[in-house]
């Protein structure tokens, strides 16, 4: 766990970031969605601008991100997505607490509210432990990979 203790998160709408911040963020999400997970997909999907970008650093090395993206622009609830770790942060709990750290920016930047996700379906229990429930949607492929819709409902 001391690698986890020495990764500092950021949270940052898209006008705050600088290049530098963007770049990186635009090569983990490539070198995890693109590269390792062999799907060729348009990852700049003009809603980045919209949205908040939850990042954790370890030192000048991006080893995790999310997008938080408001009511609205991909669903009707404030949605996560771009959800991502680099290989070579995954086993020491930044992906737990990546989540963790952007379940709360939502409370902070948009209140305790439904928050909806579509989740690689093998990524369910890992979306489970945050609260979110499977809804009753079929499992669909996105990009060739099977997923399932996913919400948080406050309590």
């Amino acid at each position: 766990m001391a690698e986890l203790s020495r990764i500092t998160w950021q949270c940052k709408p898209f006008h705050e970031l600088r290049a530098a911040e963007l770049y990186r963020l635009l090569q983990l999400r490539s070198a995890v969605f693109v590269v390792e997970q062999h799907c060729v997909y348009l990852d700049t999907d003009s809603k980045d601008e919209y949205g908040l970008h939850v990042m954790g650093w370890r030192g000048d090395v991006l080893v995790a991100c999310a997008r938080i993206l408001p009511a609205g622009v991909s669903y009707d609830e404030v949605s996560v997505g771009r959800v991502a770790t680099s290989s070579e942060a995954r086993g020491t709990g930044a992906g737990l607490a990546l989540m963790g750290k952007t379940m709360q920016y939502i409370i902070d930047f948009f209140g305790d509210v439904p928050v909806r996700v579509s989740a690689q379906s093998y990524l369910q229990k890992y979306y489970e432990k945050f609260g979110f429930t499977r809804t009753e949607k079929e499992e669909y492929l996105e990009d060739d990979i099977p997923h399932v819709e996913m919400i948080y409902r406050p309590a």
